[in-house]
């Protein structure tokens, strides 16, 4: 089949505007002899190629896309007014309140700095608060290294040892080195009663006396280490934190009342025992002399 794009006989049909209107109609051209499967040779050969591009451009104006207006179709002039308003409005009601609440909080912090906490005032308490631990550690060192005993035989070294050992681990082992120095109480045939009782009881005070000593001691140094450590802390603490350590000084210090407390009740405790002692001495001094001027009188009488 001939192509009929490709044949030299193709018929080309003018554009309309390129038609010129004949009066004499053109007369018959002798028909070719054309092929049966072939089409008809008067059909345009560019039909299909004009079709296409214009579906082409109809599609590419419809997905072209056009001009948009932003923000709902709003003004761009209308929008900066409102915005300046705004703007205008949060100075005058927000700005100018915040900026007074600034300048108070700038003087009050200027107060702080320079009346209530000046740094030269906090940094020469510090420097003092070094220049104290420094002294009292060194009274600390004194109070812990020099050597106060005095005894020269063993078993008082022995006791005497016990009592400035400020080891409160020692204070069962006093009975017997107590006993090993004083001895113990009188046999019951030594003695009347009443001496065997005076004595037992002042032995057991002497005893509780030296027990409490030591524990005194113990708690003593328990309460310079806790000084020590609170001093440190307070020569690199903040000045917020002070009353957080005020707070724990006032504790042990409530606990230092209580030793102290409980150490005059031992004084006084044995004060006691020296009175009845010595109250018991005279009693026992009037019934012996009763007993004397008895015997006395008998052998006067007898006579």
């Amino acid at each position: 089949m001939t192509d009929p794009k490709k044949s030299p006989i193709k018929w080309h049909k003018p554009f309309f505007w390129m038609r010129k209107q004949d009066s004499v109609p053109e007369p018959l051209r002798p028909a070719l002899p054309i092929d049966a499967g072939s089409e008809d040779p008067k059909r345009p050969w560019y039909r299909s190629t004009v079709l296409k591009i214009a579906g082409a451009a109809l599609a590419l104006l419809i997905f072209l896309p056009t001009h948009a207006r932003g923000q709902f179709g709003i003004d761009t002039a209308a929008i900066m007014a409102a915005l300046s308003k705004m703007q205008s409005l949060m100075n005058t009601y927000i700005a100018a309140p915040l900026k007074t609440i600034n300048q108070y909080e700038q003087s009050a912090s200027k107060y702080e700095q320079e009346v209530m906490y000046p740094l030269a005032a906090i940094n020469q308490a510090k420097s003092s608060v070094t220049q104290f631990e420094s002294q009292f550690g060194q009274l600390s060192n004194m109070y812990r290294t020099v050597n106060v005993s005095s005894a020269t035989l063993p078993q008082s070294q022995s006791l005497e040892s016990l009592l400035l050992s400020r080891n409160a681990a020692n204070v069962p082992a006093v009975s017997a080195q107590y006993q090993s120095v004083y001895g113990g109480v009188m046999a019951q045939n030594t003695s009347s009663p009443a001496v065997r009782t005076m004595t037992d009881m002042t032995d057991a005070q002497a005893q509780d006396a030296m027990k409490r000593a030591i524990e005194i001691d113990a708690l003593a140094n328990a309460e310079l280490s806790a000084a020590d450590q609170m001093g440190q802390q307070i020569t690199q603490a903040a000045p917020g934190s002070a009353p957080i350590l005020e707070a724990e000084a006032d504790v042990w210090i409530v606990r230092a009342n209580a030793y102290t407390q409980a150490a005059l009740a031992e004084l006084m405790r044995t004060r006691g025992i020296d009175l009845a002692n010595q109250s018991k001495v005279a009693k026992l001094a009037t019934t012996d002399n009763t007993s004397n001027n008895s015997l006395i009188n008998g052998s006067l009488t007898n006579r």
